[in-house]
């Protein structure tokens, strides 16, 4: 190559990495089949994004009213599943959800489980109670915006954000969240995004 082309492909190169953050976190196509490869049983559902999808900005909120934001991520990989009280399918798969957290939580991943649409409080309470889940904080969705955003036309809805806060996975119904399908899934994408 001609040096007076060399600059220009150099400058054009640079340009582009630096103006594609989100090009940066797709997940790559072998990573990609690696993961479809583990999914068995009920995660033979879950839906592996070729990119990752930007950061939601809309806020939901905990029972005092404080605001907060899924690109508020801490670094952490989360599971965020969309439920209700009312939903007979996420009453069967909060135990899992909740036993997710108790295995992997901590500074690298998290489950995080919001109530979308109209939850009282206390049948939140009285649902987690019944479900034995004491290890999850009440979040809440009172408008069904941030569950509208992701399209969580039926519930449960559970999507799977990197540590910047994207989506690269999602699953629609229920599943069992500590299969050993899901859990190699899991700690992969842990793995993949240090």
């Amino acid at each position: 190559m001609k040096p007076s082309a060399l600059f220009p492909a150099l400058l054009y190169a640079a340009l582009a990495l630096g103006a594609n953050p989100v090009a940066a976190q797709t997940i790559s196509p072998e990573m990609r089949v690696e993961l479809m490869d583990m999914r068995a049983g009920q995660m033979r559902k879950l839906k592996i994004l070729t990119e990752a999808e930007d950061p939601v900005t809309i806020s939901f909120t905990d029972p005092a009213g404080n605001e907060h934001f899924l690109s508020d991520s801490d670094g952490k990989i989360r599971v965020v599943n969309f439920w209700a009280t009312w939903c007979a399918p996420c009453r069967e798969e909060m135990p899992a959800l909740s036993e997710l957290q108790t295995l992997l939580g901590g500074d690298d991943f998290q489950v995080m489980a919001i109530a979308t649409g109209r939850n009282r409080l206390a049948g939140i309470e009285r649902f987690n109670e019944e479900a034995g889940v004491h290890n999850l904080p009440i979040l809440l969705d009172p408008r069904g915006t941030l569950g509208a955003r992701f399209g969580a036309l039926g519930l449960p809805l559970t999507v799977i954000l990197n540590r910047e806060g994207q989506e690269i996975a999602r699953l629609t119904g229920g599943a069992d969240w500590v299969s050993d399908s899901a859990l190699a899934i899991i700690r992969a994408i842990i793995v993949m995004e240090n």
